[in-house]
């Protein structure tokens, strides 16, 4: 057996794939399929470059049954829900997938066991997280080395049991032979092949057993480990606070000496004029300074190194224009990061949710509910909640604030080429939650409102309200302490085409900076939601975004790459220039909008090289080493049976006090959809849909009415239906002219006084 030229692969390993033969139907037979055996799956697509986004089929080896036709067929069975009938170019690589799928089926079912086992050895939950970056990662590492080892050994153990089975039906094969009493050499030579199966079987076994006595081992001084690793962390979770306890007073005391300082520099000069004003912005410059060592002392406001695959630096010397950019030097000595108020900490704030029920497994047929749907609005589909997350498409519109922390920080930048890479990192942002968002939000109902009020954590807070019916449209005003205010309206256009489903954001955002004035526009791009009927779910992003400062003229021009199957650069990537007014590149942004966007400071252009296979002239940019200025925040732990919330949208629809009586936390079907009632979920949206027309035709009765009566002198005709919003105006935006709605005031205060006589009753 050591002769073997063509061994079969290490059971052992992670993942195995190749090229098999699937039968489809009785027309096409068999054709060629690329299947990846991974964690006691087996997955099957028609091309290897299908594996990032479209799987065909998978089967769960844990309850599999695998037989074997004749020399390259062989079968594999789920208990008759899923049947796949496979051909192996040949017997010796169909047999190189039998031993890696029996060896899948007893790891997997082995796993499963183990999961259904409520005395694991090593639980995820058993220690607390610790505050630092490097909390835990010792301790988990540990486990997930014994974890490995453990599963390497069962391994080692299965091809054991496949060693025994087959050997054994190798030597009754043997002993059929020699019972034919061959003489002479022929003999000899079966007697040799015997004793050599049973050599290597006894070896193979005696490899088991010194494997399972090092696993028995390793299990037997990991408690020792545990309680170690344990008592350093517990030790330095202490020191840890500590340090944060005698910070605390320090600042203290140096705002109080420096507060002191000041009071009696003031006192001294009195007196004169000239001097006051020059310490007070002495003073202002230190504790800005004072708030930028805070950062960086932070383990968790470090930079991470920028991604090669991102950073763009030239260095070609021949045709540069020698464009050095003098303004904006500090970014390069500097991460682009501010903090938050120290006041901040002080304030008692409120506890917010954590967990949502967990989403139900309910079947639908949805190409019964679509086939008749092709080439309508969206809007204008009656659904089920199954489709469904249970928020609303005003709650998804505040989420765009995720991110809130990115105006902050423009808010407070000097040089407007900076404030806009903070906004243009801010309009890729609100597109990280849609990554693995597929649900369709719930369609606010006319007058319908939302507001976010996170004032006293972050000094924000926001209104929605729907606006318009058909077509759907909301309006948003966002205001923050911190010196910036965020506003749009929203209509939201949509095709179903059968594959695929278009999303088409209609509207302008701007956002406003108290600091110097500046106002800045930019639109959505266009989200497409790909495989409808067939095949898992899955969101790209594509289009370009212009961000236009119409203060100081600054532009900023971003694009949304589509996703190809031909592309050999990054998945959803984005990139954006950042130029002022004479169209000078001062910035370079690259990035994905799912992960993360890095800014590079130019430093050089040229525009005279070819570059392509077409020899268009493109223009180069030598910049310097690439800064990140956002990153995604992780999902919350379960996040995949939460509908993939981010931590903001599971506190999106927790119930407050005070709110208006048509908020969204209070629409009945949204909240029975979250509980998990999905059947009473879905008569209530249709009640209030009915509920909701009832009203509409009311409306119409009552401008024609009201038309009849008044009988425009000129000619002109009163609209069908004379809805206007409560907390909206709508007018002219003195921007761009498009007709918007802007929040008129009143909102809040009717929320301190705890009249809402205006309301409609909609739910």
């Amino acid at each position: 057996m050591s002769d073997s030229k063509a061994p079969t692969p290490t059971p052992a390993g992670d993942t195995y794939k190749g090229w098999v033969f699937k039968w489809t139907n009785y027309i096409k037979g068999y054709q060629r399929r690329w299947f990846v055996l991974s964690n006691g799956l087996l997955s099957y697509y028609r091309t290897q470059a299908e594996m990032g986004h479209t799987c065909r089929g998978t089967i769960n080896l844990a309850t599999a049954t695998i037989t074997v036709d004749d020399a390259c067929n062989f079968v594999i069975s789920n208990g008759g829900a899923q049947t796949y009938h496979l051909k192996a170019s040949c017997e010796v690589e169909r047999q190189r997938w039998i031993t890696a799928l029996e060896l899948a089926k007893a790891k997997a079912a082995h796993l499963q066991q183990e999961s259904d086992d409520s005395g694991d050895d090593f639980p995820p939950s058993s220690h607390p997280a610790l505050p630092g970056q490097g909390g835990g990662s010792q301790n988990s590492e540990v486990q997930s080395a014994l974890r490995t080892l453990g599963s390497k050994v069962e391994d080692l153990s299965t091809c054991n049991d496949l060693i025994s089975k087959h050997g054994s039906a190798l030597q009754r094969s043997l002993s059929e032979l020699d019972s034919l009493r061959l003489t002479g050499e022929a003999g000899d030579k079966i007697r040799q092949v015997t004793e050599r199966a049973t050599l290597f079987r006894i070896t193979s076994n005696a490899m088991i057993n010194a494997c399972r006595d090092f696993l028995a081992l390793a299990q037997a001084h990991s408690k020792k480990w545990q309680k170690a690793l344990q008592a350093e962390r517990e030790q330095r979770v202490r020191l840890e606070e500590t340090l944060e306890t005698l910070a605390k007073q320090h600042n203290h005391l140096e705002r109080a000496f420096r507060g002191a300082a000041q009071a009696n520099a003031t006192a001294d000069n009195k007196s004169s004029a000239g001097p006051g004003p020059g310490k007070g912005e002495a003073s202002d410059e230190d504790d800005d300074n004072e708030f930028f060592d805070a950062m960086e002392e932070a383990p968790e406001f470090i930079t991470v190194p920028a991604d090669p695959h991102f950073h763009k630096s030239s260095s070609t010397a021949s045709g540069f224009n020698s464009e050095m950019c003098g303004d904006d030097q500090s970014l390069n000595e500097e991460p682009l990061t501010m903090s938050q108020e120290p006041s901040q900490e002080l304030v008692p704030l409120k506890k917010r949710r954590t967990r949502i029920p967990d989403k139900p497994n309910y079947s639908l047929n949805l190409w019964s509910i679509m086939k008749n749907c092709i080439g309508k609005e969206l809007s204008k589909i009656p659904m089920p909640v199954n489709f469904n997350e249970p928020i609303s498409m005003l709650q998804r519109l505040s989420e765009d604030l995720e991110y809130y922390e990115l105006l902050d920080k423009a808010a407070k930048c000097h040089s407007s080429l900076e404030q806009m890479c903070y906004v243009a990192a801010f309009s890729v942002s609100s597109y990280s939650t849609t990554v693995h968002r597929t649900g369709k939000p719930f369609n606010p109902l006319l007058g319908e409102t939302y507001e976010l009020d996170r004032r006293r954590e972050y000094g924000y807070r926001s209104l929605c309200e729907q606006v318009s019916h058909h077509p759907p449209a909301a309006a948003h005003h966002a205001i923050s302490d911190r010196g910036w205010t965020l506003r749009q309206e929203i209509t939201v256009a949509s095709k179903f085409r059968g594959k695929y489903l278009s999303i088409m954001p209609l509207g302008t955002i701007h956002a406003i900076f108290e600091k110097g004035q500046s106002h800045y526009t930019w639109k959505k791009v266009t989200t497409t939601v790909h495989n409808i009927i067939v095949g898992k779910l899955w969101i790209d992003q594509s289009g370009e975004i212009d961000v236009v400062n119409h203060t100081t003229g600054d532009r900023c021009h971003l694009k949304f790459a589509p996703y190809s199957y031909f592309s050999r650069d990054v998945a959803r990537k984005v990139t954006g220039v950042v130029m002022d007014k004479d169209g000078k590149a001062h910035y370079v942004l690259s990035g994905t909008w799912d992960e993360k966007m890095e800014l590079s400071r130019v430093m050089q252009s040229s525009r005279g090289g070819e570059n392509g296979a077409e020899g268009k002239q493109k223009t180069v940019y030598q910049t310097l080493k690439a800064r990140e200025i956002w990153r995604r925040n992780p999902l919350p732990e379960g996040a995949e049976t939460m509908y993939y919330f981010t931590s903001l949208a599971l506190t999106l629809n927790e119930m407050e006090d005070g709110v208006a009586p048509t908020d969204s936390r209070r629409r009945p079907d949204q909240r029975l959809m979250e509980d998990g009632r999905w059947d009473e979920a879905n008569a209530e949206k249709q009640r209030l849909e009915e509920k909701q027309r009832s009203a509409r035709r009311e409306r119409e009765r009552e401008a024609v009415s009201q038309r009849t009566a008044s009988q425009s002198d000129e000619g002109e005709h009163a609209p069908h239906d004379n809805y206007n919003a409560l907390w909206f105006d709508r007018c002219n935006d003195p921007i761009n002219g498009e007709p918007v709605h802007i929040y008129k005031g009143g909102y809040w205060e009717s929320k301190e006084r705890g009249s809402w006589e205006g309301c409609p009753d909609i739910f």
